[in-house]
């Protein structure tokens, strides 16, 4: 499957039906007067976050979502067919944006969250709604109120636990496959990820989702390269895993690199908990190893911790560093949802 975490859809709601104008007139019926019936109510559009999907794919194919209008009245007092809703099926995680790109209509966080994004049109009245004592045939009815049309982009940002950041070639989709069963693609040259990837990993006898987006590069906040397009994904995360090449001529530079990149993407980014780590140690020897680890922590300011994605040395470290950081992060949560509400 083809991944897609931007598209632009445009949806209208349904119009609702006009009232009726209507008059009984039967044989051997003695007293008429008006029987039109109200229009039918116009089909909402509404968005629901379903189980089963990571991609916004399906919105390529597919970008006008118009709900049908509702019937008119009739008479003999019969109202008209209310119009179908429609219904926008997307992944967990999927935000919905007004056409500037910016304006947060809704963040859906939780499966089975819906929201409704254009509420159809009221059906009008019929000349029924208008019989009183002193207009006994009333000869008017309302139109039935117009449908909403707008355009809206729909962004995923992936549900992870944890993040993988670094330069393009530090070792991302290499560690991500020697800890889940994901497979990424690995080669030898940069910008060998072009999407995202998940994998589900697990230590102690506890699993957690990590996220691994394209390398970033500097300059990246401004366009350069393609890992800024999918920062996002990694806003949701707890805790984020920097990965730096032990291999490295420069091994500050690089983390530095990475640091100002989150700093000018701005939304908290930089301020996320983070787990840095020396990744490709099997390619020192000792006395290598020990600068390098050393350059890093200066660096960073953090104890560094030391691995090898093709070796495995050091991976459980990692994870439990990862799973400490996914704790703490969700009891802090869990803390400020269960604190009581101020009152006077």
């Amino acid at each position: 499957m083809k991944f897609l975490d931007l598209a632009k859809v445009h949806i209208r709601s349904g119009a609702g039906g006009g009232g009726c104008v209507s008059f009984r007139r039967e044989k051997f019926i003695e007293y008429g007067g008006p029987d039109g019936g109200d229009g039918g109510r116009g089909g909402s559009v509404r968005a629901e976050a379903v189980d089963g999907l990571n991609t916004l794919i399906d919105f390529r194919y597919q970008q006008h979502f118009f709900a049908k209008s509702g019937q008119p009245g009739m008479g003999r007092q019969r109202t008209g067919k209310d119009g179908d809703d429609i219904v926008l099926r997307v992944p967990v995680g999927t935000e919905i944006l007004d056409e500037d790109q910016e304006t947060v209509i809704a963040d859906m966080t939780e499966l089975g969250q819906s929201v409704e994004l254009a509420r159809g049109g009221n059906g009008g009245f019929g000349n029924l709604h208008f019989k009183s004592a002193t207009n006994q045939a009333p000869r008017r009815a309302n139109p039935g109120q117009e449908g909403v049309e707008r355009t809206l982009w729909l962004r995923l940002k992936l549900i992870a636990d944890a993040g993988l950041l670094g330069l393009p070639n530090a070792g991302k989709s290499t560690f991500l496959a020697a800890t889940s069963n994901a497979r990424p693609k690995i080669a030898d040259y940069p910008f060998t990820t072009l999407h995202p990837n998940l994998g589900v990993v697990g230590v102690d006898g506890a699993e957690f989702v990590i996220a691994d987006i394209p390398g970033l590069i500097a300059g990246a906040h401004e366009g350069r390269g393609i890992g800024d397009r999918f920062l996002g994904h990694v806003e949701r995360c707890s805790v984020l895993l920097h990965l730096v090449d032990a291999t490295s001529a420069d091994i500050a530079g690089d983390y530095r690199t990475i640091i100002d990149e989150l700093e000018a993407y701005g939304g908290h980014l930089a301020d996320k908990p983070r787990v840095t780590a020396l990744n490709k140690v099997d390619a020192l020897d000792d006395e290598e190893r020990a600068a390098a680890k050393a350059a890093l922590e200066e660096a960073s300011g953090a104890n560094v911790l030391a691995m090898s994605g093709v070796s495995g040395e050091g991976l459980t470290e990692v994870l439990r560093a990862l799973r400490a950081g996914i704790r703490e992060d969700r009891l802090r949560h869990a803390d400020t949802s269960e604190a009581q509400p101020w009152r006077p």
